[in-house]
């Protein structure tokens, strides 16, 4: 059974930049709504960013630990990082796994694709899971400051659920690997 959707497309009037700096350009559009009103639309054009799920064993995983200026508070997220202009996004993954936790993965297999802030962000987050690691030394940027915290599965899930884990590609991506590990 097929289901028939309305059509909400919405047509670009006019389009401005608000500020561009070196990860978000903000954006503020006119747009023709589908009932031909008009409306205004501010949104963040985002490069596209990678994410991993390293599997450092059976049942171990890499996460890391980190300070989050925007929320002045500490994380536990899994290891991500944004995507250079033209860049493939295997070739980020493989890049940021090394530099953020220096390791790097003889296996990787893409995931999925997320869209973490579809309200205000075209960001796009690709998930790979990286196995067959080898740590290699960490090379993290002069402004990044971060902590690799091995940790086992279960434990990071439980850590999700009592809401010690809030950060929402760390969560899909912690229930990916629950599920790609486990076989489901």
């Amino acid at each position: 059974m097929t289901h028939q959707h309305a059509d909400f497309t919405e047509e670009t009037i006019s389009s401005r930049t608000v500020y561009r700096g070196r990860l978000l350009h903000v954006l503020e559009d006119r747009v023709r709504l589908p009932d031909g009103g008009s409306a205004t639309r501010e949104y963040i054009r985002h490069p596209g960013a990678v994410m991993m799920v390293p599997i450092l064993d059976t049942d171990t995983i890499v996460l890391v630990h980190q300070y989050r200026y925007p929320l002045r508070r500490h994380f536990y997220e899994l290891p991500a990082g944004k995507r250079e202009p033209g860049e493939d996004p295997l070739a980020t993954a493989k890049r940021e796994l090394r530099e953020e936790c220096g390791y790097e993965a003889a296996e990787w297999q893409r995931l999925t694709s997320i869209h973490p802030c579809i309200g205000y962000s075209d960001e796009a987050i690709e998930l790979y899971l990286a196995r067959g690691l080898t740590h290699v030394g960490q090379s993290t940027d002069d402004e990044e400051f971060v902590e690799v915290v091995p940790l086992p599965l279960a434990e990071a899930l439980e850590w999700v659920r009592d809401g010690r884990i809030t950060e929402i590609k760390a969560v899909i991506g912690l229930l990916w690997a629950e599920r790609v590990l486990r076989g489901l």
